[in-house]
């Protein structure tokens, strides 16, 4: 990765081709550059550009959790010494577990939210063994299961771009 992007310099065409990514990252770089009205070349500089400035993170396939079933745990975790060096050491380990799929540090209320998919809830229990009951720092496991996915949309609404 180069040096980072300042995000007050993107531009009309950074915004339209970031938007179009983030609705679908699959399509080809003619089909996008058609999209944003821009030249192939253009499109294929500027996105590699973003992509090295760390505007994009990645790209990836988000696969539909019913094809393989399982389920979704949103968990909050509250511990006992708030420390950076305690939080941190929690935070390692949780984001080490291939089940945690988003880790955040949130105030106020709980120290940690984590966000889980496992096969089943064996896998679950198997992971709170591990992560929260081994853990002596961890107060307070607060777990709640999804039943239902109303909405799922993980692009980020972007600011207006500078003129």
């Amino acid at each position: 990765m180069t040096e980072s992007i300042d995000p007050a310099t993107l531009d009309a065409i950074d915004h339209r081709l970031l938007n179009l990514l983030q609705a679908d990252a699959s399509r080809s770089n003619q089909a996008l550059a058609e999209a944003a009205h821009v030249s192939p070349a253009t499109a294929l500089r500027r996105v590699r550009r973003l992509v090295e400035g760390g505007v994009i993170e990645r790209q990836v396939a988000i696969v539909s959790p019913a094809l393989v079933g399982g389920l979704s745990a949103i968990v909050e975790v509250t511990l006992d010494r708030q420390g950076a060096e305690h939080v941190a050491a929690f935070e390692a380990r949780a984001v080490a577990e291939a089940p945690v799929q988003q880790c955040y540090r949130v105030s106020p209320g709980p120290d940690l939210v984590l966000v889980l998919w496992l096969p089943d809830m064996a896998a679950y229990h198997a992971l709170v063994q591990r992560l929260f009951t081994q853990d002596a720092n961890v107060r307070n496991v607060k777990s709640f299961f999804a039943t239902h996915r109303a909405k799922f949309e993980p692009a980020v609404a972007l600011p207006s771009p500078t003129p």
